[in-house]
Protein backbone atom coordinates (compact mmCIF):
# COMPACT_ATOMS: atom_id res chain seq x y z
CA UNK A 1 0.00 0.00 0.00
CA UNK A 2 1.58 3.19 -0.83
CA UNK A 3 1.74 5.83 1.97
CA UNK A 4 1.02 9.86 1.41
CA UNK A 5 4.58 11.01 2.16
CA UNK A 6 4.79 10.46 5.77
CA UNK A 7 7.99 8.90 5.80
CA UNK A 8 9.30 11.07 3.08
CA UNK A 9 8.13 14.41 5.60
CA UNK A 10 9.83 12.33 8.48
CA UNK A 11 13.22 12.05 6.77
CA UNK A 12 13.34 15.68 5.46
CA UNK A 13 11.60 17.77 7.84
CA UNK A 14 14.94 18.40 9.69
CA UNK A 15 16.52 20.10 6.61
CA UNK A 16 13.48 22.58 6.77
CA UNK A 17 14.88 23.56 9.88
CA UNK A 18 18.19 23.47 9.07
CA UNK A 19 17.44 25.68 6.01
CA UNK A 20 15.61 28.32 8.73
CA UNK A 21 18.77 28.22 10.92
CA UNK A 22 20.82 29.06 7.94
CA UNK A 23 18.63 31.85 7.11
CA UNK A 24 19.02 33.51 10.81
CA UNK A 25 21.72 36.71 10.21
CA UNK A 26 23.73 37.73 12.86
CA UNK A 27 25.87 36.00 16.04
CA UNK A 28 24.44 38.31 18.78
CA UNK A 29 22.87 35.91 22.12
CA UNK A 30 19.46 36.54 21.27
CA UNK A 31 19.90 35.23 17.19
CA UNK A 32 21.93 31.84 18.82
CA UNK A 33 19.05 31.47 20.78
CA UNK A 34 16.58 31.29 17.96
CA UNK A 35 18.66 28.89 15.87
CA UNK A 36 18.84 26.62 19.64
CA UNK A 37 14.93 27.15 19.90
CA UNK A 38 14.62 26.19 16.31
CA UNK A 39 16.48 23.08 15.88
CA UNK A 40 14.94 22.52 19.13
CA UNK A 41 11.45 22.87 17.98
CA UNK A 42 12.27 20.74 15.03
CA UNK A 43 13.38 17.69 16.31
CA UNK A 44 10.60 17.79 18.75
CA UNK A 45 8.55 17.49 15.89
CA UNK A 46 10.01 14.81 14.07
CA UNK A 47 9.79 12.74 16.72
CA UNK A 48 6.46 13.78 17.50
CA UNK A 49 5.49 12.63 13.60
CA UNK A 50 7.76 9.70 13.96
CA UNK A 51 5.27 9.00 16.67
CA UNK A 52 2.31 9.27 14.26
CA UNK A 53 4.03 6.47 12.14
CA UNK A 54 3.91 4.10 15.11
CA UNK A 55 0.33 4.69 15.12
CA UNK A 56 0.07 4.08 11.90
CA UNK A 57 1.71 1.05 12.15
CA UNK A 58 0.06 -2.59 12.43
CA UNK A 59 2.75 -4.53 14.10
CA UNK A 60 0.91 -8.17 13.41
CA UNK A 61 2.06 -7.53 9.66
CA UNK A 62 5.40 -8.58 8.44
CA UNK A 63 5.03 -7.04 5.34
CA UNK A 64 6.72 -3.00 4.90
CA UNK A 65 4.35 -0.52 5.37
CA UNK A 66 3.74 3.02 4.65
CA UNK A 67 5.45 2.58 1.60
CA UNK A 68 6.68 5.34 -1.04
CA UNK A 69 7.82 4.56 -4.22
CA UNK A 70 8.96 7.34 -6.99
CA UNK A 71 10.79 6.79 -10.01
CA UNK A 72 14.56 7.77 -9.73
CA UNK A 73 17.24 7.44 -12.38
CA UNK A 74 15.64 4.51 -14.39
CA UNK A 75 17.58 1.92 -14.99
CA UNK A 76 16.22 0.07 -11.95
CA UNK A 77 16.86 2.27 -9.46
CA UNK A 78 14.11 3.52 -7.21
CA UNK A 79 13.09 6.43 -5.21
CA UNK A 80 11.53 4.05 -1.91
CA UNK A 81 10.98 4.27 1.86
CA UNK A 82 9.12 2.06 3.66
CA UNK A 83 9.14 1.16 7.54
CA UNK A 84 8.62 -2.53 9.28
CA UNK A 85 9.47 -4.06 12.36
CA UNK A 86 12.89 -3.99 12.00
CA UNK A 87 13.03 -0.71 11.30
CA UNK A 88 10.62 1.27 13.15
CA UNK A 89 12.26 1.06 16.50
CA UNK A 90 15.23 2.55 15.28
CA UNK A 91 13.64 5.53 13.84
CA UNK A 92 12.09 6.06 16.77
CA UNK A 93 15.06 5.65 18.98
CA UNK A 94 16.81 8.30 16.53
CA UNK A 95 14.03 10.35 16.90
CA UNK A 96 13.65 10.07 20.38
CA UNK A 97 17.17 11.25 21.13
CA UNK A 98 17.66 14.23 19.05
CA UNK A 99 15.93 16.62 21.40
CA UNK A 100 18.12 15.39 24.30
CA UNK A 101 21.38 15.84 21.97
CA UNK A 102 20.16 19.44 20.94
CA UNK A 103 19.34 20.41 24.48
CA UNK A 104 22.53 18.78 26.14
CA UNK A 105 24.35 21.01 23.64
CA UNK A 106 22.45 24.45 24.77
CA UNK A 107 25.46 26.34 26.75
CA UNK A 108 28.12 24.06 26.07
CA UNK A 109 28.53 24.82 22.45
CA UNK A 110 29.86 28.46 22.92
CA UNK A 111 31.25 29.30 18.79
CA UNK A 112 29.55 28.38 15.06
CA UNK A 113 26.36 27.59 17.03
CA UNK A 114 24.25 27.57 13.82
CA UNK A 115 26.41 25.65 12.34
CA UNK A 116 27.20 23.03 15.24
CA UNK A 117 22.61 22.85 15.03
CA UNK A 118 22.46 22.25 11.04
CA UNK A 119 24.61 20.02 11.29
CA UNK A 120 22.62 17.75 13.65
CA UNK A 121 19.24 18.42 11.82
CA UNK A 122 21.46 17.12 8.31
CA UNK A 123 22.83 14.01 10.52
CA UNK A 124 18.88 13.60 11.38
CA UNK A 125 17.98 13.49 7.99
CA UNK A 126 20.68 10.60 7.36
CA UNK A 127 19.80 8.70 10.52
CA UNK A 128 16.49 8.53 9.48
CA UNK A 129 17.14 7.56 6.32
CA UNK A 130 18.89 4.88 6.72
CA UNK A 131 16.06 3.03 8.61
CA UNK A 132 13.64 4.20 6.21
CA UNK A 133 15.55 3.81 2.93
CA UNK A 134 14.19 0.30 0.41
CA UNK A 135 16.75 0.64 -1.97
CA UNK A 136 20.11 0.09 -1.73
CA UNK A 137 21.38 2.60 -3.25
CA UNK A 138 19.55 5.04 -1.22
CA UNK A 139 20.80 3.23 1.86
CA UNK A 140 24.00 3.58 1.01
CA UNK A 141 23.62 7.19 0.16
CA UNK A 142 21.97 8.19 4.22
CA UNK A 143 24.28 5.44 5.73
CA UNK A 144 27.68 7.34 3.65
CA UNK A 145 26.41 10.54 4.16
CA UNK A 146 26.11 10.52 7.80
CA UNK A 147 29.78 10.15 7.86
CA UNK A 148 29.91 14.53 6.80
CA UNK A 149 28.04 16.00 9.46
CA UNK A 150 29.60 13.73 12.26
CA UNK A 151 33.15 14.31 11.63
CA UNK A 152 32.60 17.95 11.06
CA UNK A 153 30.91 17.41 14.75
CA UNK A 154 33.92 15.66 15.96
CA UNK A 155 36.58 17.91 13.83
CA UNK A 156 34.79 21.33 14.53
CA UNK A 157 33.64 21.30 18.46
CA UNK A 158 36.02 18.31 19.60
CA UNK A 159 38.64 18.23 21.84
CA UNK A 160 42.63 18.60 21.75
CA UNK A 161 43.39 15.80 19.18
CA UNK A 162 39.72 16.74 17.64
CA UNK A 163 41.19 16.51 14.21
CA UNK A 164 43.20 13.31 14.33
CA UNK A 165 39.74 11.19 16.06
CA UNK A 166 37.36 12.31 13.00
CA UNK A 167 39.81 11.90 10.26
CA UNK A 168 40.38 8.17 11.75
CA UNK A 169 36.24 8.00 12.06
CA UNK A 170 36.07 9.19 8.61
CA UNK A 171 38.99 7.06 6.81
CA UNK A 172 37.98 3.78 8.89
CA UNK A 173 34.18 3.77 7.89
CA UNK A 174 34.84 5.42 4.81
CA UNK A 175 37.41 2.33 3.28
CA UNK A 176 34.87 -0.87 4.38
CA UNK A 177 32.20 0.60 3.02
CA UNK A 178 33.72 0.92 -0.51
CA UNK A 179 33.64 -2.54 -0.81
CA UNK A 180 30.13 -2.48 -0.22
CA UNK A 181 28.94 -0.23 -3.04
CA UNK A 182 31.24 -2.72 -5.22
CA UNK A 183 28.48 -5.69 -3.98
CA UNK A 184 26.10 -3.47 -4.16
CA UNK A 185 26.87 -3.68 -7.94
CA UNK A 186 27.32 -6.96 -8.10
CA UNK A 187 23.79 -7.25 -6.81
CA UNK A 188 22.13 -5.29 -9.76
CA UNK A 189 24.24 -7.23 -12.04
CA UNK A 190 22.08 -10.53 -11.16
CA UNK A 191 18.95 -8.98 -10.37
CA UNK A 192 18.82 -5.75 -12.38
CA UNK A 193 17.78 -3.81 -9.87
CA UNK A 194 18.43 -2.36 -6.29
CA UNK A 195 15.45 -2.31 -4.94
CA UNK A 196 15.65 -3.73 -1.30
CA UNK A 197 11.90 -5.58 -1.35
CA UNK A 198 13.17 -7.33 -4.57
CA UNK A 199 16.19 -8.41 -3.80
CA UNK A 200 15.15 -9.92 -0.48
CA UNK A 201 13.28 -12.07 -2.82
CA UNK A 202 16.42 -12.93 -5.09
CA UNK A 203 18.38 -15.99 -4.46
CA UNK A 204 22.27 -14.81 -5.42
CA UNK A 205 24.40 -18.25 -6.44
CA UNK A 206 26.01 -19.79 -2.74
CA UNK A 207 29.55 -19.06 -3.98
CA UNK A 208 29.09 -15.29 -4.93
CA UNK A 209 26.80 -15.07 -1.65
CA UNK A 210 30.13 -15.39 0.79
CA UNK A 211 32.07 -12.30 -1.34
CA UNK A 212 28.93 -10.17 -1.06
CA UNK A 213 28.56 -11.41 2.53
CA UNK A 214 31.98 -10.23 3.10
CA UNK A 215 32.30 -7.16 1.28
CA UNK A 216 28.82 -6.11 3.75
CA UNK A 217 31.02 -7.13 6.41
CA UNK A 218 34.07 -4.64 6.02
CA UNK A 219 31.57 -1.87 6.01
CA UNK A 220 28.94 -3.02 8.87
CA UNK A 221 31.41 -4.67 11.28
CA UNK A 222 33.68 -1.34 11.15
CA UNK A 223 30.05 0.70 11.81
CA UNK A 224 29.24 -1.83 14.78
CA UNK A 225 32.64 -1.65 15.63
CA UNK A 226 33.60 -5.19 16.41
CA UNK A 227 36.67 -6.52 17.12
CA UNK A 228 39.50 -5.65 16.11
CA UNK A 229 38.29 -2.96 13.73
CA UNK A 230 36.98 -0.65 16.78
CA UNK A 231 39.88 1.36 17.57
CA UNK A 232 38.43 4.46 15.81
CA UNK A 233 35.73 4.99 18.35
CA UNK A 234 37.10 5.31 21.80
CA UNK A 235 39.06 7.95 20.04
CA UNK A 236 35.97 9.64 18.55
CA UNK A 237 33.90 9.27 21.71
CA UNK A 238 36.59 11.15 23.87
CA UNK A 239 37.02 14.51 21.46
CA UNK A 240 33.46 14.43 20.26
CA UNK A 241 31.41 17.13 22.31
CA UNK A 242 28.70 15.27 24.55
CA UNK A 243 26.01 15.53 22.14
CA UNK A 244 27.89 14.02 19.70
CA UNK A 245 29.11 10.71 21.44
CA UNK A 246 25.23 10.48 22.54
CA UNK A 247 24.60 10.13 19.00
CA UNK A 248 27.56 8.42 17.97
CA UNK A 249 26.75 5.36 20.79
CA UNK A 250 23.12 5.69 20.64
CA UNK A 251 22.73 6.17 16.78
CA UNK A 252 25.07 5.44 14.63
CA UNK A 253 26.60 2.07 15.59
CA UNK A 254 22.88 0.66 15.63
CA UNK A 255 23.66 1.00 11.76
CA UNK A 256 26.01 -2.18 11.40
CA UNK A 257 23.94 -4.00 13.18
CA UNK A 258 20.56 -2.75 11.52
CA UNK A 259 22.49 -3.81 8.21
CA UNK A 260 23.39 -7.04 9.15
CA UNK A 261 19.56 -8.13 10.20
CA UNK A 262 18.34 -6.33 6.57
CA UNK A 263 21.15 -7.19 4.28
CA UNK A 264 23.67 -10.25 5.63
CA UNK A 265 21.00 -12.65 7.08
CA UNK A 266 18.26 -12.21 4.57
CA UNK A 267 19.98 -12.25 1.20
CA UNK A 268 23.40 -14.00 2.15
CA UNK A 269 21.58 -16.59 4.28
CA UNK A 270 24.54 -19.64 3.21
CA UNK A 271 27.13 -16.81 3.60
CA UNK A 272 25.80 -15.70 6.82
CA UNK A 273 25.51 -19.75 8.08
CA UNK A 274 29.32 -20.36 7.05
CA UNK A 275 30.91 -17.45 8.40
CA UNK A 276 28.49 -17.71 11.58
CA UNK A 277 31.48 -19.38 13.65
CA UNK A 278 33.77 -16.65 12.70
CA UNK A 279 31.06 -13.92 14.11
CA UNK A 280 30.99 -15.70 17.37
CA UNK A 281 34.38 -15.64 17.57
CA UNK A 282 34.84 -11.86 17.29
CA UNK A 283 31.95 -11.11 19.35
CA UNK A 284 33.61 -13.13 22.19
CA UNK A 285 36.59 -11.48 21.63
CA UNK A 286 34.95 -8.16 21.64
CA UNK A 287 32.71 -8.48 24.44
CA UNK A 288 36.06 -9.92 26.61
CA UNK A 289 38.89 -8.18 25.74
CA UNK A 290 36.93 -4.92 25.16
CA UNK A 291 35.44 -5.27 28.91
CA UNK A 292 39.23 -5.55 30.10
CA UNK A 293 39.93 -2.91 28.29
CA UNK A 294 37.56 -1.26 30.17
CA UNK A 295 38.81 -1.71 33.43
CA UNK A 296 41.99 0.10 33.53
CA UNK A 297 41.02 3.43 31.01
CA UNK A 298 41.52 6.59 33.46
CA UNK A 299 39.15 8.43 30.94
CA UNK A 300 35.01 7.94 31.44
CA UNK A 301 34.11 8.64 28.19
CA UNK A 302 36.75 6.21 26.65
CA UNK A 303 35.71 3.63 29.46
CA UNK A 304 31.87 3.78 28.05
CA UNK A 305 33.41 3.92 24.82
CA UNK A 306 34.67 0.09 25.36
CA UNK A 307 32.25 -0.82 26.80
CA UNK A 308 30.19 -0.22 23.81
CA UNK A 309 32.26 -2.32 21.57
CA UNK A 310 31.50 -4.93 24.42
CA UNK A 311 28.00 -4.52 24.16
CA UNK A 312 27.72 -4.47 20.34
CA UNK A 313 29.63 -8.33 20.89
CA UNK A 314 26.31 -9.55 22.19
CA UNK A 315 24.45 -8.31 19.30
CA UNK A 316 26.11 -9.42 16.82
CA UNK A 317 26.31 -12.83 18.60
CA UNK A 318 22.59 -12.99 19.06
CA UNK A 319 21.94 -12.30 15.37
CA UNK A 320 23.78 -14.87 14.37
CA UNK A 321 22.72 -17.23 16.23
CA UNK A 322 19.39 -17.13 13.94
CA UNK A 323 16.82 -18.06 16.99
CA UNK A 324 14.10 -16.45 17.38
CA UNK A 325 15.29 -15.46 21.09
CA UNK A 326 18.64 -14.17 19.96
CA UNK A 327 17.16 -12.26 17.01
CA UNK A 328 14.94 -10.68 19.40
CA UNK A 329 17.57 -9.94 21.97
CA UNK A 330 19.91 -8.28 19.70
CA UNK A 331 17.60 -5.70 18.40
CA UNK A 332 16.15 -5.13 21.92
CA UNK A 333 19.65 -5.05 23.02
CA UNK A 334 20.52 -2.20 20.69
CA UNK A 335 17.27 -0.13 22.00
CA UNK A 336 18.52 -0.41 24.88
CA UNK A 337 22.37 -0.10 24.71
CA UNK A 338 21.20 3.24 22.44
CA UNK A 339 19.35 4.04 25.52
CA UNK A 340 21.62 3.48 28.27
CA UNK A 341 24.68 4.51 26.65
CA UNK A 342 23.56 7.68 25.66
CA UNK A 343 22.47 8.39 28.97
CA UNK A 344 26.18 7.82 30.81
CA UNK A 345 27.47 10.12 27.84
CA UNK A 346 24.76 12.87 29.19
CA UNK A 347 25.87 11.97 32.71
CA UNK A 348 29.98 12.50 31.63
CA UNK A 349 28.65 15.51 30.10
CA UNK A 350 27.18 16.58 33.35
CA UNK A 351 30.36 17.14 35.62
CA UNK A 352 32.51 17.67 32.45
CA UNK A 353 30.63 21.07 31.86
CA UNK A 354 31.52 21.63 35.49
CA UNK A 355 34.97 20.60 35.83
CA UNK A 356 36.19 20.23 32.40
CA UNK A 357 37.98 17.07 32.85
CA UNK A 358 37.19 13.91 32.36
CA UNK A 359 39.94 12.04 34.03
CA UNK A 360 38.75 9.35 36.95
CA UNK A 361 40.93 10.35 39.31
CA UNK A 362 39.78 14.35 39.31
CA UNK A 363 36.54 13.17 41.25
CA UNK A 364 35.39 11.46 44.04
CA UNK A 365 32.43 11.44 47.16
CA UNK A 366 30.40 13.40 44.68
CA UNK A 367 26.94 12.00 46.22
CA UNK A 368 28.02 14.42 49.29
CA UNK A 369 27.11 17.67 46.62
CA UNK A 370 25.11 15.95 43.67
CA UNK A 371 22.87 13.28 45.50
CA UNK A 372 20.18 13.48 42.44
CA UNK A 373 23.25 13.04 40.05
CA UNK A 374 24.20 10.10 41.86
CA UNK A 375 21.39 8.37 41.47
CA UNK A 376 20.44 9.17 38.06
CA UNK A 377 24.27 7.93 37.56
CA UNK A 378 23.45 4.83 39.74
CA UNK A 379 20.48 3.63 37.45
CA UNK A 380 22.15 4.18 34.02
CA UNK A 381 25.50 2.20 35.47
CA UNK A 382 22.81 -0.40 36.83
CA UNK A 383 21.60 -0.87 33.00
CA UNK A 384 24.92 -0.58 31.70
CA UNK A 385 25.94 -3.87 33.80
CA UNK A 386 22.29 -5.44 33.12
CA UNK A 387 20.84 -5.53 36.21
CA UNK A 388 17.24 -7.23 36.26
CA UNK A 389 14.54 -4.75 36.44
CA UNK A 390 16.47 -2.72 33.89
CA UNK A 391 16.20 -2.74 29.95
CA UNK A 392 19.85 -4.00 29.81
CA UNK A 393 18.67 -7.12 31.25
CA UNK A 394 16.38 -8.52 28.70
CA UNK A 395 18.37 -7.89 26.22
CA UNK A 396 21.86 -9.98 27.30
CA UNK A 397 19.58 -12.37 28.45
CA UNK A 398 17.57 -12.86 24.90
CA UNK A 399 21.02 -13.34 22.97
CA UNK A 400 22.45 -15.30 25.17
CA UNK A 401 19.64 -17.98 25.66
CA UNK A 402 19.79 -17.45 21.81
CA UNK A 403 23.31 -18.55 21.27
CA UNK A 404 23.05 -21.21 24.39
CA UNK A 405 20.38 -23.12 22.02
CA UNK A 406 22.94 -22.88 19.29
CA UNK A 407 26.71 -23.58 21.33
CA UNK A 408 26.91 -23.62 24.66
CA UNK A 409 30.49 -22.31 25.09
CA UNK A 410 29.52 -19.13 22.92
CA UNK A 411 27.14 -18.22 25.34
CA UNK A 412 29.36 -19.51 28.36
CA UNK A 413 31.78 -17.41 27.54
CA UNK A 414 29.94 -14.41 26.25
CA UNK A 415 28.58 -14.54 30.08
CA UNK A 416 31.54 -13.89 31.30
CA UNK A 417 31.52 -10.46 29.86
CA UNK A 418 28.26 -9.78 31.89
CA UNK A 419 30.93 -10.46 34.72
CA UNK A 420 33.58 -8.50 33.87
CA UNK A 421 30.88 -5.23 32.94
CA UNK A 422 30.03 -5.36 36.57
CA UNK A 423 33.41 -4.73 37.89
CA UNK A 424 34.50 -1.80 35.11
CA UNK A 425 30.87 -0.14 35.97
CA UNK A 426 30.65 -0.45 39.30
CA UNK A 427 34.40 0.33 39.64
CA UNK A 428 34.14 3.90 37.64
CA UNK A 429 30.96 4.42 40.23
CA UNK A 430 32.56 3.55 42.97
CA UNK A 431 35.65 6.28 42.07
CA UNK A 432 33.29 8.90 41.37
CA UNK A 433 30.76 8.68 43.36
CA UNK A 434 31.65 7.26 46.62
CA UNK A 435 34.72 8.20 48.84
CA UNK A 436 35.81 11.23 50.91
CA UNK A 437 35.26 15.00 49.06
CA UNK A 438 38.56 15.70 49.91
CA UNK A 439 38.99 17.31 46.67
CA UNK A 440 39.14 21.65 47.00
CA UNK A 441 37.85 21.69 43.71
CA UNK A 442 34.38 19.78 44.03
CA UNK A 443 33.55 21.52 47.37
CA UNK A 444 30.93 23.90 45.54
CA UNK A 445 30.16 21.47 42.99
CA UNK A 446 26.20 21.80 42.32
CA UNK A 447 23.69 19.28 41.67
CA UNK A 448 21.68 18.32 38.57
CA UNK A 449 19.67 22.08 37.09
CA UNK A 450 16.46 21.32 35.94
CA UNK A 451 17.50 21.57 32.48
CA UNK A 452 19.59 18.56 33.29
CA UNK A 453 16.82 16.92 35.64
CA UNK A 454 14.65 17.21 32.67
CA UNK A 455 17.17 15.17 30.13
CA UNK A 456 18.07 12.84 32.58
CA UNK A 457 14.17 12.38 34.18
CA UNK A 458 12.82 10.59 30.65
CA UNK A 459 15.67 8.05 30.27
CA UNK A 460 15.77 6.90 33.92
CA UNK A 461 11.87 5.85 32.97
CA UNK A 462 12.62 4.39 30.14
CA UNK A 463 15.41 2.04 31.64
CA UNK A 464 13.19 1.17 34.04
CA UNK A 465 10.08 0.56 32.46
CA UNK A 466 11.42 -1.21 29.15
CA UNK A 467 13.57 -3.45 32.20
CA UNK A 468 9.58 -5.05 33.44
CA UNK A 469 7.70 -4.41 30.48
CA UNK A 470 9.75 -5.09 27.28
CA UNK A 471 6.44 -5.45 25.28
CA UNK A 472 6.24 -2.69 23.37
CA UNK A 473 9.92 -3.20 21.81
CA UNK A 474 9.22 -7.28 21.09
CA UNK A 475 6.20 -7.22 19.94
CA UNK A 476 6.47 -4.40 17.01
CA UNK A 477 9.29 -6.75 16.08
CA UNK A 478 7.86 -10.14 16.55
CA UNK A 479 6.05 -10.57 13.19
CA UNK A 480 9.07 -9.27 10.96
CA UNK A 481 11.42 -11.36 13.44
CA UNK A 482 9.65 -14.93 12.59
CA UNK A 483 9.44 -13.74 8.67
CA UNK A 484 13.02 -13.16 8.71
CA UNK A 485 14.05 -16.29 10.53
CA UNK A 486 11.28 -18.94 8.45
CA UNK A 487 12.92 -17.02 5.30
CA UNK A 488 16.43 -18.12 6.36
CA UNK A 489 15.47 -21.41 6.82
CA UNK A 490 13.91 -22.14 4.24
CA UNK A 491 16.91 -20.81 1.79
CA UNK A 492 19.38 -22.99 3.90
CA UNK A 493 16.92 -26.26 3.31
CA UNK A 494 16.64 -25.10 0.08
CA UNK A 495 20.52 -25.24 -0.21
CA UNK A 496 21.21 -28.43 1.78
CA UNK A 497 18.36 -30.21 -0.54
CA UNK A 498 20.33 -28.83 -3.55
CA UNK A 499 23.60 -30.24 -1.98
CA UNK A 500 22.10 -33.92 -1.36
CA UNK A 501 21.08 -34.08 -4.85
CA UNK A 502 24.64 -33.57 -6.80
CA UNK A 503 25.78 -36.23 -4.21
Amino acid sequence: MFGFGILSCLVFLPLVGAGFILALRGDDEATLNNARWAALATTVIVFLLSLYVYAKFDPASADFQLVEEKGWFGSGLVYKLGVDGLSLPFVLLTTFLMPFAIAASWRSITYRVKEYMVAFLVLETLMVGVFCALDVVLFYLFFEGGLIPMFLIIGIWGGRRRVYASFKFFLYTLVGSLLMLLAIMAMYGVAGTTDIVVLLKTSFPSSMQKWLWLAFFASLAVKMPMWPVHTWLPDAHVEAPTAGSVILAAILLKMGGYGFIRFSLPMFPDASAYFAPLVYALSIIAIIYTSLVAMVQEDMKKLIAYSSVAHMGFVTMGLFSMTEQGVQGAVFQMISHGLVSGALFLCVGVVYDRMHTREIAAYGGLVARMPLYAAAFMIFTLANVGLPGTSGFIGEFLTLIGAFRVNSWVAFFATTGVILSAAYALYLYRRIIFGVLDKPSLATILDLSGREIALLAPLVALTIYYGFHPQPILDSSVASIEALIKGYDQALAVTKTAALALH
